[in-house]
């Protein structure tokens, strides 16, 4: 027996959730564990796996994730995942919303999250 799908568990209601929104297609909740304040998971109600799998609904999630963190104004991040190799461990697609603070010290493989220094050349 397979396990029950946690967002599907939350979007029905049989789950736990700190509900930040909700439209018709999907919702945003506080994640189990925030990296950071005002981390937010959008999540459709639909079931999909990823991204990839219904580029329509992935479209609307995507669409209702960019108008809250319009409200919500100042830097973040966006971040979704395709396969256990690219991180993702929910199998339900969910884009996570991030804000971001000037070293916050939060790292992302492609940045360490601190602003870096610059050396001046010896003279």
């Amino acid at each position: 027996m397979t396990e029950p799908c946690p967002f599907c568990e939350i979007v029905a209601g049989r789950a736990p959730r700190t509900l930040v929104r909700e439209w018709p297609q999907v919702i945003a909740i506080v994640p189990l564990n925030p990296v950071v304040e005002g981390h937010t998971l959008v999540i459709p109600k639909l079931h999909v796996a990823d991204f990839v799998e219904a580029p329509m609904t992935a479209a609307e999630t995507m669409r209702r994730a960019s108008d809250l963190a319009a409200e919500l104004g100042g830097p973040m991040n966006l971040i979704t995942s395709k396969g256990r190799e690219a991180t993702q461990s929910v199998f339900h697609l969910h884009l996570h919303l991030i804000p971001r603070a000037e070293n916050d010290g939060l790292a992302l493989p492609w940045d360490s999250g601190r602003r870096r220094t610059t050396r001046k050349a010896r003279t």
